[in-house]
């Protein structure tokens, strides 16, 4: 199966919208109409808005299409994370996590859940302990693709409270995400321009009405594209995955360090707070014996002052196929303290999904090894 010749109608802004209106001869108002359809009421289809003309239907039914983005499965874990699996128009599958709230996560409320979203099929940055490249890169998301996983976890969760009203009479919430972090599949500022439509359709408030200080963009490293974020006007937050304080750490399991060491990396977010003048986090994922003893510590702290930056431990969630172990408890709540003892703004992510493979790429990989796209299966499943 291809991708469609046909633009996805969630690619589009309001601008673009209001301009082939115009080219047909429609009058402004159908925008908002439109829009009111694709993001309120999420619509899967043109015959269902039924306030529209049939004849503007048909030219728009001509002129886009509704990107597929279809639920393969749904795994959730103890810790009430949930993890997706999407099967796209060509046949391509991406993941989707949603997050549990937790208080110390990105300082958000507790009530507030936060969604994981991919932006590539695959990886080509090659970063030794993840899953998302394990399979190589295979292509770019398009806008259509990256707001609609936001989507799918709306409806879908709509559809289980919906059904739990049913069942037990109780009231569900409007929305189920309150945060977006844009650190699935694929390196967010590898596919730039796509990331940035899909942002800014995601922020309107004719589409996702998500504040951009509720987003967070992650990166490897790739120091033009920080600097280039850094002069966009929106405020979204930016994280950046270090794992590694120094270069051989660094150099070690992460080869974009090759490219951009840490200090093309420093300048570049040095740069980005001299822009923005806001704080950013450090994703610093704990792998046994590698980044997780008392000599990273210091080299740590020492980046995290100089940058005004926030640490975000990580356990590793551990992939079938690579060496590495997340550390003992015991050790996780070391590394965690000795950061405070330097005075660094630091939490520690308790356990989120790794019963289930929440490690970006995993339910894939093993969706595909255990035959079930060749077997013609594609079905959600709650565990």
């Amino acid at each position: 199966m291809s991708l469609a010749s046909k633009p996805g109608v969630r690619s589009v802004n309001r601008e673009a919208l209001l301009g082939k209106l115009a080219e047909w001869n429609f009058p402004a108002y159908r925008a908002d109409q439109i829009l009111e359809w694709l993001y309120r009421h999420r619509a899967s289809s043109w015959e269902s808005m039924t306030n529209l003309p049939k004849a503007l239907r048909k030219m728009l039914s001509e002129t886009f299409e509704f990107t597929p983005v279809e639920v393969v499965r749904c795994e959730g874990s103890a810790d009430s994370t949930r993890k997706f699996l999407w099967r796209l128009g060509d046949g391509a599958l991406v993941e989707t996590v949603l997050i549990p709230a937790n208080p110390a996560l990105y300082s958000d409320p507790s009530d507030r859940r936060t969604l994981c979203v991919s932006t590539q099929v695959g990886c080509a940055y090659g970063c030794q302990f993840c899953a998302s490249g394990l399979d190589g890169f295979k292509r770019q998301l398009n806008p259509a693709e990256i707001v609609g996983q936001w989507l799918g976890v709306e409806n879908y969760c709509a559809n289980e409270e919906r059904n739990l009203e049913k069942k037990e009479g109780s009231a569900g919430s409007a929305r189920t995400v309150g945060n977006l972090v844009f650190m699935g599949m694929g390196e967010p500022l590898a596919n730039y321009d796509n990331v940035l439509a899909a942002l800014r359709i995601l922020n309107a408030e004719w589409g996702g009405g998500i504040g951009a200080r509720k987003m967070t963009l992650s990166t490897s490293g790739l120091a033009p594209q920080i600097k280039r974020l850094a002069d966009e006007p929106e405020q979204f937050r930016l994280a950046i995955s270090l794992h590694g304080a120094t270069d051989p750490v660094r150099d070690r399991i992460m080869p974009v360090n090759r490219k951009y060491p840490l200090k093309a990396l420093t300048a570049a977010i040095e740069y980005y707070q001299e822009k923005k003048g806001r704080l950013i986090t450090f994703e610093y994922i704990l792998i046994k014996g590698l980044n997780d003893g008392e000599d990273q510590i210091e080299p740590l702290a020492a980046l995290s002052r100089r940058l005004h930056a926030k640490v975000n431990l990580i356990p590793y969630n551990t992939v079938e196929g690579l060496p590495w172990e997340r550390p003992e408890e015991a050790v996780q709540e070391k590394f965690l303290s000795r950061l405070q003892e330097r005075g660094i703004i630091v939490t520690l992510r308790r356990e989120k999904g790794h019963d289930i493979d929440a490690a970006c790429g995993q339910l894939r990989l093993r969706t595909e090894r255990e035959g079930i796209l060749s077997a013609g299966v594609f079905k959600a499943r709650d565990n």
